[in-house]
């Protein structure tokens, strides 16, 4: 589990068909081979360490749904190690199951702030309400506004300076997560709840 409070930008070194290396310090401390870390919201397993790097295997399936693929030699990249028992929980919970990738329609400067509009594929729109929870490459934003096919951030400067949200422009692909209550209400509703369950009741009409 994560919390979408990135604590450092790392760099990329090298992205193949299975196998991302990047660059890192911060997030190095204590990491192990077979540890986690989101990477642009994406949870991956270490596979190696050396004196400043991390290597990662990359399934295809990650490939599919998120950016890493894209990733160039020398790109940033939002790294956070899992939230521990005694963390403070200062994003949300967040799983680094990346559902999507959205595309960036505009960045607005908002007096010390940005708005960013994005994109999700529209299978995600159902998920994302205003003021709700959204992963963004990783990081826990807020959503501004739900519109009928798009949705809005609004980034602070602390946001804007150490993530690579500065880095995304029009027309840039960034990795969404949803907020996992929302799945969890939509299994509820479409009859997930066992009949007699003390919380059957919430999917019956009331007489």
């Amino acid at each position: 589990m994560f919390t979408g409070i990135v604590e450092e930008l790392g760099r990329a070194l090298s992205m193949d068909s299975s196998r991302l290396s990047i660059t890192a310090s911060t997030v190095l401390d204590d990491s192990r081979i077979g540890d986690s870390i989101a990477v642009n919201g994406t949870c991956l397993t270490i596979t190696d360490i050396s004196e400043d790097c991390l290597s990662f295997d990359v399934m295809p399936e990650t490939l599919r749904r998120t950016n890493l693929g894209a990733l160039e030699p020398g790109a940033p990249v939002n790294l956070e190690r899992p939230l521990t028992l005694n963390s403070r929980l200062g994003g949300h919970i967040m799983q680094g199951h990346v559902d999507g990738s959205g595309t960036v329609v505009s960045i607005t400067p908002d007096k010390d702030a940005w708005i960013m509009e994005i994109r999700p594929p529209a299978g995600l729109l159902p998920y994302i309400v205003d003021k709700g929870f959204i992963g963004v490459d990783g990081a826990s934003l807020t959503v501004m506004d739900r519109l009928p096919e798009t949705f809005t951030v609004s980034l602070v400067i602390y946001t804007w300076e150490h993530t690579t949200l500065s880095q995304r422009t029009v027309g840039k692909s960034v990795n969404l997560e949803v907020d996992i209550l929302a799945k969890y209400v939509e299994q509820l509703v479409k009859g997930g709840v066992l009949s007699g369950s003390p919380l059957s009741a919430l999917a019956s009409p009331q007489s």
